[in-house]
């Protein structure tokens, strides 16, 4: 059994030498990024702009730090290349850095770059280039990247040239996807790097997109004499200017353009050019309501159009037809959609496929079929809308279009509901119910996919930014050395750590400085907010205390109906203050509901009292101004109680409020009670020892308010007569700008 034993654990034994030989030889194979750096031996100074590369194929450069990353496996060879040394050649036998050092590398005498590395550089340059417009239309993300390589192929001196070529290529990705602000800040950099008439072109396409009129004018004025203009770039430079004038409302000025464009295209034979220019002309007449001229360039475009591909034959008659469709000519309009439905039949394509055609989402099958539908609906021929609505949901549904899926299938509901038939319009629309919720959640998957790209494209363009600033601070070090070679080692070195420690000291101050700032601002604002809720909760225990004393007085008179009614609109009151406790201000329409419910309340108290009155002037937009919540209640409670209510008289509660200005308001609240004066030697010892607790909470939240929003209310308080009886009080309140 022991003989047994040893057998199994000897071969056991074996079987893992022979497991973990074979896992590090496969180990070894496995790809890994070496990294390293080259630089002088003497001086330590790093070399930036050396073409690095491995027996398999792969290559890189190194950075204005004169470091460099690479796949590579064990057994690869490195080769470090510079016009400027002699080439290395490594044999990669670990995973640990590589460093290189070079003797007696010529700072100042910097020689011309070897033809081989030059291609080569140019080469993959350019071939980054052509990678990025392969996957511009498919993978952002990748199109990207494949320009921020195509930049550190560029040579360490700089080649403004391919690197404007890379700017722009990283501008039009931009440009197709929409993103018009980043695609602005990259035509503009190209610009500065190097100009060049299509670079500036599309800068200007971009601004139209952005609806920049004035600044895309201003980018096509100075090229507008060029007598180096190709043909078709002057026809695209009238072209823009015309889409400018056209967003500015211009519009004949912009068929004046069209019209110069279009000479232009037609004597060069440019017969796209002269399809997109008759259309636009068309729709500028279109526009400016101008139809017979319109439906004769309209005319134009069509015919001009067959010509072309089928696509752009399909999209210029769809834009006829909607125009049909616009003058109520349905019948045209139904002709022309059914004749592009066969041609769309002919051409087999999916909505994915309409993309990449550039036919777009409106030329779909699903949607004609749902226009020509409405076309019919139009006319009151709800049989022959049917099948096309049918068919309009069926195709929807296969190419998962949801939003013409959802309209067809409301509008069938429609339909159905006009013809009398209830049972299949209920059915339609439960339908329609099931498709808009499916839609919504769509919606909000988009929303977290369109944020989730926003953050992987300011990713990606801070990456491109690092390698600009890398690229210019390579420059700069290039013409430093040359410059300063004369310069002893040592003073270079103590100058650079001198410069290096006052900016790190610096940024240190300000950082120091801003955190602070930062810090006391955001304490300053939160001990307002707890200051203010701790004001509201105050406030809250002190209005339903004197609530519940005007309740307990009916009890006590046996007044049950009108403790039944007090306490009813009471619990509507506390519900409406209660939910807005939490607020720092709220619409004046609902506070000045909440003050007349109050007034009611107190009213039906003392009805032989007191009568109320409030008045709005007309010309105050109330929708338009806030409030703080209970800010008014105290003073009408105080009017109430300490005024009206020890007069002889039945006296008079006034609430009146009239706009000052375009940006201000007044609410003035005056009773002809006792006043202030007589109304204080009436208090009891008891009460002259208490304070008013609502007046001092009302004055705290109006000082903090107006701390936080800038003197936003204002309150004053005067008797009303010379005699001491009665009292005024005056608000002003700012709105919002």
């Amino acid at each position: 059994m022991n003989i047994y034993r040893q057998i199994v654990y000897t071969l056991a034994i074996m079987f893992l030498g022979l497991h973990f030989c074979f896992s590090q030889n496969r180990n070894e194979q496995v790809a890994f990024v070496l990294k390293g750096n080259v630089e002088e031996k003497s001086s330590l100074k790093p070399i930036s702009g050396v073409y690095v590369s491995t027996s398999s194929g792969e290559n890189t450069l190194t950075d204005g730090l004169g470091e460099f990353r690479i796949r590579a496996k064990i057994g690869d060879e490195l080769i470090v290349e510079h016009a400027n040394f002699e080439t290395v050649r490594y044999l990669i036998r670990s995973k640990e850095d590589v460093k290189v050092q070079v003797e007696d590398f010529e700072w100042g005498n910097k020689k011309k770059s070897s033809p081989s590395v030059l291609n080569r550089r140019a080469n993959l340059h350019q071939s980054m280039l052509d990678s990025a417009q392969i996957f511009k239309y498919t993978d952002i993300a990748k199109s990207i990247d494949y320009v921020a390589k195509s930049i550190t192929y560029l040579e360490s001196s700089g080649n403004k040239i391919e690197f404007a070529k890379s700017l722009t290529t990283l501008g039009e990705i931009y440009l197709y996807h929409k993103q018009y602000d980043l695609a602005i800040d990259n035509f503009n950099d190209a610009i500065k790097a190097h100009k060049t008439i299509a670079t500036s072109l599309l800068l200007a396409q971009t601004l139209i997109l952005n609806k920049s009129y004035k600044d895309a004018e201003e980018v096509l004025e100075p090229i507008q004499d060029l007598k180096s203009m190709l043909p078709d770039q002057r026809v695209t430079l009238y072209e823009l200017l015309g889409d400018a004038k056209r967003g500015e409302n211009a519009t004949q000025d912009a068929i004046t353009y069209y019209n110069a464009g279009l000479q232009v295209a037609t004597k060069n034979q440019l017969t796209s050019k002269m399809t997109d220019l008759n259309s636009k002309i068309a729709d500028a007449y279109a526009q400016s309501n101008q139809l017979v001229e319109a439906e004769v360039y309209y005319d134009n475009s069509v015919q001009l159009a067959n010509q072309l591909a089928p696509k752009r034959a399909l999209q210029e008659k769809e834009k006829v037809a909607d125009f049909y469709n616009k003058k109520s000519q349905y019948k045209e309009e139904i002709a022309i959609r059914k004749n592009s439905l066969e041609e769309l039949g002919n051409l087999n394509t999916s909505k994915q496929d309409n993309t990449i055609l550039g036919l777009g989402d409106t030329i779909t099958r699903q949607r004609i079929n749902y226009k020509i539908a409405n076309a019919y609906i139009a006319q009151d021929k709800y049989n022959e809308a049917i099948p096309y609505l049918e068919r309009s949901i069926v195709e929807a549904d296969s190419e998962d279009d949801l939003v013409v899926q959802k309209d067809a299938t409301r509008k069938l509901s429609e339909v159905y509901e006009f013809k009398g038939d209830n049972n299949k319009a209920l059915a339609t629309y439960q339908e329609y119910v099931t498709l808009v919720d499916t839609l919504y959640v769509r919606k909000e998957q988009e929303i977290s996919r369109a944020a989730r790209f926003n953050r992987e494209i300011a990713t990606t363009q801070s990456r491109i930014t690092g390698l600009e600033q890398e690229r210019e601070l390579t420059q700069s070090k290039y013409d430093l050395a040359l410059t300063e070679q004369e310069l002893a080692e040592e003073s270079y070195k103590r100058q650079r750590w001198v410069i290096y420690s006052l900016v790190f000291g610096l940024l240190l101050t300000g950082l120091a400085a801003f955190f602070f700032y930062r810090s006391n601002q955001q304490q300053k604002l939160a001990n307002n907010l707890l200051a203010l809720k701790s004001l509201r909760s105050q406030m809250n225990p002190h209005f339903i205390f004197n609530a519940l004393n005007s309740v307990n007085n009916f009890i006590s008179k046996n007044d049950e109906r009108s403790a039944n009614r007090y306490l009813s609109d009471f619990s509507t009151l506390m519900r409406s203050v209660l939910e807005n406790s939490e607020e720092d201000f709220i619409p004046l329409s609902k506070e000045l509901e909440l003050l007349e419910l109050y007034v009611k309340l107190e009213h039906s108290r003392f009805p032989d009292k007191f009568e109320y009155k409030i008045h709005i002037d007309d010309k105050i937009d109330i929708a338009s101004f806030q409030i703080p919540p209970m800010l008014l209640q105290p003073y009408i409670e105080n009017a109430i109680w300490h005024g009206l209510r020890y007069k002889d008289e039945k006296g008079l509660l006034q609430i009146d409020l009239k706009p000052v200005g375009d940006d201000a308001l007044e609410i003035t609240i005056t009773d002809n009670g006792i006043g202030r004066t007589k109304s204080a030697a009436l208090k009891t010892k008891n009460q002259q020892l208490q304070k008013s607790k609502g007046m001092g909470i009302i004055k705290k939240r109006v000082a903090i308010l107006n701390t936080m929003y800038t003197d936003k209310v204002d309150v004053e308080i005067a008797d009303l007569k010379s005699d001491g009886s009665g009292t005024k009080v005056l608000f002003t309140i700012k709105r919002d700008k």
